[in-house]
């Protein structure tokens, strides 16, 4: 019975103490469970306050940066972020998606003048809906504006402004911010030649104000690039007054050119013209098909001489190594660096060269004249000289001599067809049937000794003659076809003559702006083509320019022709 009655006791305080903890588990959790939802409760509300600073913050920077753009813009807040593209053109203009002209129009940014925009580039990662000031920017220039044809999201660079913006950098996705802005008219700048050469384009001043009229802004540190032809030169930005960055549509602003970068000239492949004094020998070696080149200045008294006959110029190039070869040309202005197919006068003999220029030719005026020194086979060491010659004496020598040598009673000689004294025909035609043969090729009639008869040939071509060993290089230079860039196939003396009167890519000095720009195809109106113009200069000519003597606006082109026609009497 006892044993009964305490089993049940046990088993009565079991269930108890089983309650009793069951009961503390449960308050326990209860305890949990609100402490729980009181710090979710707080982290909630943290959260809701953070939300709150952050979007006066970003309403405060939204503000300020709204104030920022009207500042910038003078009244105008327009900022984009917007994928750049690549496009081929000239200048710093870029294009823009049509959404952007309705924006900036609505705002009358169009009848605040010409539009300028900074563009900043920003970090590829910075989504497109965020906040542009936390994007890391890498680099920042000025523009103006070509046209609104780009898609939508996107903007287009011209070569001039990507080269700024990202260099040499490889992006996945570049994008930049593109901000409206107002720029100061440009009053100074002043700029720096990234390598040699520059100085030696004639007039370059004037090539360079033609390269800026293709842009529209100037930013200090920006590099832009000046063509002259086929040529390109690098200049740098150092300053630039009164900011950093300016606009240069109309208005004038003075230019200074600095020295150029000269630890730049081991990285480039600028052609150089080397000055040569005349009568000094200057040596030097040129690669297989490569150039070097010198220039020398003709005053007006040696050009005068040189005019009436009696001086010439002699450009002397001998070769010390017989494995190598060159070609030499020679041109003048506007032509600064002379090709094989752009010269004015040219040498192609083997080994060592002497070119005279002279003659009473009408072309050779006081002025610079450029010399390319081409190496045509292997490396060649060579000695260049310029110098004047008298050719009085000479011709005066060569009549006396031949003067004495005319006898009247003399035979022609029946092989070599030269005047004997009558006295010796006979000698001389004995030695002469035994030891001369004369060339029976049409019209080359050259006596030869008969040892050399058999290295004298005639191009099947022209008929010139030369010796057997120069037939191969006369062949390759002067009848392998050569394409022109415009299309034309012709052999070297045609190819010349093209490019020099008609190929529509020539270079030609424009009389109206100054620069080496390309000729272009035949104008279309009919009074430039009796004017001599070509298509450039009948576009460039268009411009208009205020008379000096009415202020009237005329066209360059019929300036002459109003100063006539207006002014005659006064």
């Amino acid at each position: 019975m006892d044993f009964e009655l305490r089993a049940a006791r046990e088993k009565l305080e079991r269930e108890q103490r089983e309650r009793k903890e069951r009961a503390k588990a449960r308050l326990e959790r209860e305890r949990k469970a609100k402490a729980e939802a009181q710090r979710r409760r707080e982290a909630i509300e943290a959260a809701q306050r953070s939300k709150r600073i952050d979007a006066a913050d970003a309403l405060l920077k939204a503000e300020q940066q709204m104030e920022e753009n009207l500042l910038l813009g003078k009244g105008v807040a327009f900022a984009r972020t917007l994928e750049a593209l690549p496009y081929d053109g000239y200048g710093d203009k870029v294009k823009l998606p049509p959404s952007c002209f309705t924006e900036l129009s609505d705002q009358g940014a169009l009848d605040k003048g010409p539009m300028h925009f900074r563009l900043s580039r920003m970090d590829a990662s910075v989504p497109l809906g965020s906040d542009m000031t936390v994007g890391q920017e890498h680099g920042t220039t000025h523009s103006g504006v070509l046209e609104f044809t780009a898609r939508e999201g996107s903007v287009e660079l011209p070569p001039h402004v990507w080269s700024n913006l990202f260099s040499s950098d490889i992006v996945e996705v570049p994008l930049i911010e593109v901000r409206y802005v107002s720029l100061p008219k440009g009053t100074y700048a002043k700029l720096q030649p990234q390598g040699s050469g520059f100085s030696d384009i004639p007039n370059h001043k004037a090539v360079l104000e033609t390269t800026l009229r293709k842009h529209a802004t100037l930013s200090q540190g920006d590099i832009f690039t000046v063509y002259y032809g086929e040529l390109c030169y690098k200049l740098r930005v150092l300053e630039l007054k009164p900011a950093s960055s300016v606009s240069i549509l109309e208005t004038d602003i003075e230019v200074d050119i600095e020295g150029h970068d000269s630890t730049l000239d081991s990285d480039t492949n600028q052609h150089v013209l080397i000055p040569l004094v005349l009568g000094k020998v200057e040596s030097a070696t040129v690669e297989e098909g490569m150039f070097n080149y010198y220039k020398f200045f003709i005053e007006d008294s040696t050009s005068a001489k040189i005019a009436s006959g009696s001086m010439n110029i002699e450009v002397k190039v001998e070769a010390e190594t017989s494995k190598g070869d060159t070609n030499v040309y020679v041109s003048k202005h506007p032509l600064v660096f002379p090709t094989q197919h752009r010269h004015d006068w040219s040498s192609h003999e083997i080994g060592s060269k002497i070119l005279l220029l002279g003659g009473e030719d009408p072309t050779l005026v006081a002025g610079t004249y450029n010399i390319g020194v081409f190496g045509y086979k292997g490396s060649t060491k060579y000695h260049i000289s310029v110098a004047l010659k008298d050719i009085n004496m000479k011709k005066a020598s060569e009549n006396a001599t031949t003067s004495s040598q005319i006898d009247l009673d003399a035979v022609e000689c029946r092989n070599c067809r030269h005047f004997i004294s009558s006295r010796t025909i006979l000698l001389h035609e004995a030695y002469c049937l035994r030891n001369n043969v004369l060339c029976q090729h049409d019209g080359c009639g050259v006596v030869l000794r008969r040892e050399e008869a058999g290295s004298h040939v005639h191009c099947s071509r022209c008929g010139k003659a030369f010796h057997q060993g120069e037939i191969e290089k006369h062949m390759k230079v002067f009848h392998e076809p050569i394409h022109c860039p415009c299309g034309v196939i012709l052999e070297k003396e045609e190819m010349v003559q093209h490019q020099a009167t008609s190929c529509p890519l020539r270079l030609i000095a424009c009389r109206f702006c100054g620069d080496m720009v390309q000729a272009g195809s035949t104008p279309l109106d009919a009074r430039d083509r009796l004017k001599g113009l070509s298509e450039h200069e009948s576009i460039c000519g268009s411009r208009t320019a205020p008379c000096d003597s009415c202020g009237r606006a005329v066209m360059l082109k019929e300036m002459d022709i109003h100063i006539i026609a207006v002014h005659q009497k006064s």
